[in-house]
């Protein structure tokens, strides 16, 4: 079967916000640690910003695409995560500036223990990882166009992508096919 990335557009558009939906309410309660990221996107040959947010787990909480990279921008996506997700114990970041300016002017965070990384020191890799996959549906769809479409697919497209996502090299063949089963079951 050929699906073209028109039609999985289409999709994401008419499904894609109700099965997301569904996937977040399934999900186990998210880690107590947030390890937030960002990584510059092309949209129509204008640099963009894609934040992420992620887990101690690695699962997704939230992504924000916005234009900016100062302390409004940390601020609006702070505020974006905590209306989906509960206060973390922890926040660890790369030594962008903003996020320590946003986060002291959010009362919820204020109490917030947070712990920053050089990049090279690898700490933040659940984040940095994170974004593999959007990197991986960057290329078949041919580039993102629109900031909006943008946000909408890969706010859809992480939750579903994580739902069948599952660590294969640390299962056996029988476990993982029994997992996967019970993965397609909830999905139907």
């Amino acid at each position: 079967m050929i699906v073209t990335y028109e039609t999985i557009r289409c999709w994401c558009d008419k499904c894609g916000k109700g099965f997301a939906h569904r996937v977040k309410v399934a999900r186990r309660k998210p880690g107590s640690a947030w390890h937030l990221d960002e990584m510059f996107i092309t949209l129509r040959d204008e640099p963009f910003l894609l934040w992420r947010a992620v887990d101690e787990h690695g699962a997704e909480l939230d992504i924000l695409v916005q234009k900016r990279r100062d302390k409004g921008a940390a601020k609006h996506f702070f505020k974006h995560v905590l209306r989906s997700s509960p206060v973390p114990r922890k926040i660890v970041t790369d030594q962008l500036r903003s996020y320590p300016a946003a986060k002291a002017e959010i009362p919820e965070l204020a109490n917030v223990k947070h712990v920053f990384v050089k990049a090279a020191a690898r700490l933040n890799n659940r984040a940095e990882n994170s974004h593999q996959p959007t990197r991986e549906r960057e290329r078949p769809t041919r580039g993102f166009r629109d900031p909006k479409r943008t946000q909408r697919f890969l706010s859809c497209f992480g939750l579903i992508w994580q739902h069948f996502a599952l660590k294969r090299h640390l299962l056996r063949a029988s476990l993982y096919r029994k997992q996967l089963a019970a993965r397609f079951f909830a999905w139907r």
